[in-house]
């Protein structure tokens, strides 16, 4: 796909195998070709790199972080479990939001959590509704760790955010969507290497090894969880897409599923 955009002229000319199209620059088709272009070039620039949260980084997209706001608040969990701890920053800012709502607390799994990254979370003053637990989200005696630490009756959301290949996924969905409560959300994120195969510092087997193939192939063996992205709650645009590297991302659970 080739893009043109003539600020004068204010359009924008997509070209697409020898097909061309000329569009208004300022509407809502301009805007979601530039911003798809944007978030590509952003993810090789590591844009996502350049944020923290109450003093810890976080690695996600702003737009990204904002919509889980609106999702946690909206669920108002009793636990979210999330693999992959990296610096913290997601834990302490899930953690933050259970402060505000007065309910829940995070688990958080790491195959690795590093010693500096752990002494921070660990003194971090949210650090009272985090819980670390050291080791592969997906082998069997951390998998029921980590179940042990929820209570029955609790309402849980899932968030997958650690190793992103396909297998790995599709084990961490395995081992975890049981625990998952209906009417929640199981969240697979980073999706978005689906679109980033092509990019300099992509890889080409990302077109195929990545979370929306695990996705798509966990939707069909689970017919109890369905594809819902959660609606905008407040939106007064005409836009509907998401600029995010979450798509196909929240996967609920059915009532009564």
């Amino acid at each position: 796909m080739k893009l043109i955009i003539d600020d004068k002229k204010k359009t924008l000319r997509q070209e697409i195998d020898g097909h061309i199209e000329e569009l208004p620059l300022y509407s809502k088709k301009s805007f979601e070709l530039i911003s798809h272009c944007w978030m590509k070039v952003g993810w090789n620039e590591k844009y996502e790199y350049t944020f923290s949260w109450l003093g810890r980084p976080i690695i996600q997209l702003p737009e990204d972080i904002v919509r889980m706001q609106e999702v946690i608040y909206a669920i108002k969990p009793d636990v979210i479990v999330e693999t992959g701890v990296a610096h913290g920053g997601s834990l302490v800012f899930y953690a933050g939001l259970c402060k505000l709502i007065g309910k829940g607390r995070i688990i958080g799994v790491d195959i690795e959590i590093r010693p500096h990254n752990r002494e921070a979370i660990e003194n971090h003053e949210l650090f009272p509704y985090i819980t670390l637990v050291e080791g592969s989200s997906t082998e069997e005696k951390i998998v029921q760790q980590v179940k042990k630490l929820v209570q029955p009756g609790e309402k849980t959301m899932v968030i997958l955010d650690s190793c992103h290949t396909k297998q790995h996924v599709q084990n961490e969905l395995a081992a975890y969507n049981d625990i998952v409560t209906p009417g929640s959300y199981l969240v697979v994120t980073d999706g978005v290497m689906q679109d980033l195969y092509d990019v300099p510092k992509g890889t080409p087997e990302w077109k195929d090894d990545n979370p929306q193939k695990a996705t798509e192939e966990f939707l069909a063996q689970h017919d109890e969880f369905h594809l819902e992205q959660p609606p905008f709650l407040f939106n007064e645009s005409d836009l509907t897409e998401r600029i995010t590297h979450w798509p196909s991302a929240f996967l609920k659970k059915k009532k009564g599923g």
